[in-house]
């Protein structure tokens, strides 16, 4: 009786947070994910008519994810440039002294073909907050190595953002659902943007609509990382989450998911609900 009572709670848990995420199981067919790209690129260009903005401004960092959006927002500024809107997509590099996939990041950059690309790395400026930064002496090396990464993901979007302010343009943002219900983004640094176009979908999703749009197969599906963390360079995410990528995405669709598996995302879930709210606030 048990065991049913926890599968029940876990399936309905299943469809309450795929559809607070917004995750559509129905994206099965290449018909149906050709559909959605086109729904995703009259989304960006509906916001970019009313917002009245002149540029997209996207940080490319060699993943699939930042792969995908780029891919979107090029299609949805071609298609404004013929409709007579003045816009272009400026896709940003954003290293960290040296990259280690940066060969990477230029091959996405040649499958998107952006309009402008600029470059700034953040070395010097996350150096140079950490060395100002009054941290505690007893702050364990991993714990610095965590704060730091968290300052280069914030560094990065202060850079998107001064570019945008410059070109009046809007930011980009990568989030898609099986990040979001992990939450496994930065608070504040890549979880802060104008629009999310790839916003309910899996990570599985996500691959099959680069794909779609044109995207090298070896791109689609390298495995993913942050890449935040200078002690453990390229750990994948998989590796930070105890599970797997395939298992988060049939989590979200509703399939089955092994118990231990579905209460790690489920905690996962409840522990960083702050950062997919707005501000604590009186009331």
């Amino acid at each position: 009786m048990e065991t049913n009572t926890a599968q029940l709670e876990i399936r309905t848990a299943q469809r309450t947070i795929a559809a607070t995420l917004g995750v559509n199981p129905d994206l099965k067919s290449d018909a149906d994910l050709h559909a959605e790209i086109a729904r995703r690129i009259d989304f960006i260009k509906g916001i970019a008519r009313e917002a009245r903005v002149q540029s997209l401004v996207l940080g490319i960092s060699g993943g699939v994810d930042s792969l995908t959006a780029g891919l979107l927002c090029q299609a949805s500024v071609r298609q404004l440039r013929e409709e007579g809107v003045e816009i272009r997509f400026i896709a940003m590099r954003l290293p960290y002294q040296e990259q280690h996939d940066e060969e990477d990041a230029q091959a996405c950059l040649m499958a998107i073909r952006p309009d402008q690309i600029e470059t700034v790395n953040i070395g010097e400026a996350v150096a140079g907050l950490m060395d100002y930064t009054a941290l505690p002496v007893a702050a364990s090396a991993s714990k610095y190595d965590f704060v730091r990464g968290n300052v280069k993901a914030r560094m990065r979007m202060i850079a998107q953002y001064a570019m945008a302010n410059l070109s009046n343009g809007l930011v980009i943002g990568t989030d898609h659902a099986a990040e979001a219900v992990m939450g496994f983004f930065t608070k504040h640094g890549d979880g802060a943007c104008d629009l999310a176009p790839l916003s309910g979908l899996t990570k599985g999703q996500v691959r099959r609509i680069a794909l779609l749009l044109g995207a090298p197969e070896d791109l689609a599906y390298k495995v993913p990382t942050a890449d935040l963390e200078d002690l453990a360079p390229g750990k994948p995410d998989e590796m930070a989450y105890g599970c797997t990528y395939e298992e988060i995405d049939r989590f979200l669709l509703g399939e089955p998911v092994g118990e231990a598996t579905a209460q790690l995302i489920l905690a996962q879930y409840r522990k960083t609900a702050h950062k997919r709210a707005l501000p604590y606030a009186p009331v």
